[in-house]
């Protein structure tokens, strides 16, 4: 999320799309294996005669079941409980069979019938075959072999289970103490991953690991009960007997002690001692072992085009300039006499513009949310049933992460989705940037579209849980637009900073292409980003180090954001009278995230539809 991360904000989407990720893992190696297993028997072989149809969806159910056993941490955030005392099994030999496995299945998927299924199955099966093209295709490039970076890893993501696992039952404390156990084994499985990236030249630039070692010592050195680990210790539900707690709290106490923490240190212990020294001087893409060839393989994957890097670059200064005069009418609207580097200048030194309290910068994010909410009937004809909320960044993780992120809920597990916003150096979170940020995260961005499609109940599971990064961020992009027509940026300063906001994402265009194919430096991204938006230093660093680690990943929000627009421009101009803002709304979001080829057919059809 894409954790997809999508993990400038990062959406964390616990996506069904795992199932292809060359990381993936399978049942038989699982740490922690003591269920029975479900995926035994061939769920290929028919006893009667299947139609194409039949055996497409036979296929679909036995693959996410199949996904949600290999991936038990991934079930667990989706509100399947039958793994939770299980980690993800992350060694080599996972992977290897896993790749194996997505290559069968792609083989068996080509024996069916395209041709014989209905329309709507068609582009499911479309969707389905093309992934599994790209990520077999990808599997060339050992980017598993680079498993921790500034912004993700087992360094971030195991601390934060107690966020989504249950704890009602003496069962649920159970297994989560079986996953703390299993800790050890998985961070053995992360080092020997790094060990081959280093054997192999697959290893992350050294600049961007700097803030690793403290991410990691962060969970270990503190006491246990101050652990965000121990934190469902603290709390019992009602019906367990004083005995009961006092149990499970020796037991947690001493497995963190003996178990975790010593796995902890022994990943800082070879960060610090191997993994650093051994990590490259280059920051590009193309430094890697068939980095030209990698880097047009993601840019693809990101964007879902066939763009080169270098039409992209182009594209870019073309944004570049566009939105740069747009904001010089900003600034003459607001009688400033200075540069445009004077006044960026002027914004960044004004304590006017900051919250000197992280409760009145969440709690101010809270309001512009409640705005939002209530300008969203007028744009959209289906609204989520799935609530969300605004809370901080742990302080472990805010020093490398963004300005926010968005932290996807479940339904099943009743777990709302969440705008985690970042207060730590309240002075480079400036209060004109964030009704942009809180549309891009909250509604009508992040949360509006991932939780209505998880709510599309005719579709297959892997699209309602599945993303694609040019439509989710696209959408989060194309959303933070929208807050013109929803009465925001009344404000001229909240208005540059939405004008801020769409900049920086025209500089991605520049920077990802210039650092990854162009031979830009580090030094030039980060002056290009400072020269043309109102973002703080320490904000731009902190952006320009997650595009060196995720190659391509930048280029997907303004090239998303472009395609939406020209859809709907396309769609008024052709609809004239008869066009309907909601209904293209749902139609753009009514079949959950898609590549953007298929999503232009989609709005096509309906523009075709309406004329008829």
């Amino acid at each position: 999320m894409m954790n997809k991360k999508t993990c400038g904000t990062i959406v964390f989407i616990f996506s069904a799309l795992v199932i292809l990720d060359s990381c993936a893992t399978v049942k038989q190696n699982n740490i922690t294996d003591n269920k029975p297993d479900l995926g035994s028997a061939d769920p290929y072989q028919p006893t009667v005669p299947l139609t194409a149809g039949d055996e497409f969806h036979k296929i679909l159910t036995a693959e996410w079941e199949k996904r949600l056993i290999e991936n038990p941490e991934w079930a667990t955030r989706l509100g399947d409980d039958r793994y939770n005392d299980r980690l993800n099994d992350v060694s080599f030999e996972a992977i290897k069979k896993r790749q194996k496995d997505n290559r069968a299945l792609h083989v068996r998927l080509k024996e069916i019938d395209r041709s014989a299924l209905s329309e709507p199955d068609q582009l499911s099966y479309d969707l389905y075959v093309q992934k599994l093209e790209r990520s077999n295709h990808g599997y060339r490039y050992k980017t598993y072999f680079m498993p921790i970076d500034q912004m993700g890893g087992i360094q971030i993501g195991f601390a934060g289970m107690p966020d989504y696992a249950p704890f009602d039952t003496a069962e649920d404390y159970q297994n989560y103490l079986s996953r703390l156990r299993a800790f050890p084994k998985k961070i053995e499985q992360t080092i020997d991953l790094m060990k081959r990236g280093i054997e192999t030249g697959w290893t992350h630039p050294k600049i961007i690991l700097r803030l690793v070692p403290d991410q990691i010592k962060a969970q270990y050195n503190r006491p246990i009960v101050e652990s965000p680990l121990f934190r469902p210790f603290k709390e019992f539900p009602d019906s367990f007997s004083g005995s009961r707690k006092d149990n499970f709290v020796v037991d947690a106490t001493s497995t963190i002690k003996q178990s975790v923490y010593p796995a902890y240190i022994a990943l800082y212990t070879f960060i610090i001692e191997t993994y650093l020294p051994a990590c490259r001087e280059t920051i590009a893409a193309t430094a890697l072992p068939g980095g030209r060839s990698y880097y047009d393989h993601r840019v693809k994957d990101y964007t879902t085009t066939n763009l080169t890097p270098e039409e992209i670059h182009e594209r870019g200064l073309n944004e570049v300039d566009r939105i740069r005069q747009e904001m010089k009418l900003v600034i003459k609207k607001v009688g400033f006499k200075g540069t445009f580097k004077e006044f960026l200048d002027s914004l960044r030194a004004d304590s006017n513009f900051y919250y000197l309290n992280e409760n009145d910068l969440l709690d101010e994010y809270r309001v512009i949310c409640k705005k939002a909410d209530a300008q969203l009937p007028q744009l959209f004809g289906q609204l989520p049933r799935l609530p969300y909320g605004v809370k901080r960044i742990p302080d472990y993780q805010a020093p490398a992460s963004p300005t926010a992120y968005y932290y996807s809920g479940s339904q099943e597990a009743g777990r709302p989705g969440f705008f985690m916003a970042n207060t730590y150096l309240l002075d480079t979170r400036p209060k004109y940037e964030m009704e942009a940020l809180s549309l891009h995260e909250a509604v009508p961005g992040h949360h509006l579209q991932i939780a209505l499609a998880q709510e599309l109940e005719d579709l297959p599971k892997f699209r309602r849980y599945g993303g694609y990064t040019a439509f989710v961020e696209g959408w989060a992009l194309y959303a933070e637009k929208l807050g013109e027509e929803m009465g925001f940026y009344k404000d001229p300063y909240s208005r540059f900073g939405q004008l801020t906001y769409e900049m920086w994402r025209a500089c991605r265009l520049v920077v990802d292409t210039g650092m990854h194919a162009l031979g830009w430096t580090r030094e030039q991204a980060i002056d290009l980003v400072l020269s043309n938006t109102a973002k703080t230093e320490n904000d731009v660093i902190v952006e320009i180090d997650r595009y060196i680690a995720w190659p391509g990943q930048a280029l997907a929000y303004k090239i998303g954001e472009l395609k939406i627009l020209e859809l709907r421009a396309k769609a008024e101009k052709e609809l004239g009278i008869s066009f309907d803002i909601r209904k293209f709304h749902d139609v753009v979001l009514g079949n959950g995230a898609l590549p953007l080829d298929m999503l232009e057919k989609q709005v096509l059809d309906y523009i075709s539809k309406v004329q008829q």
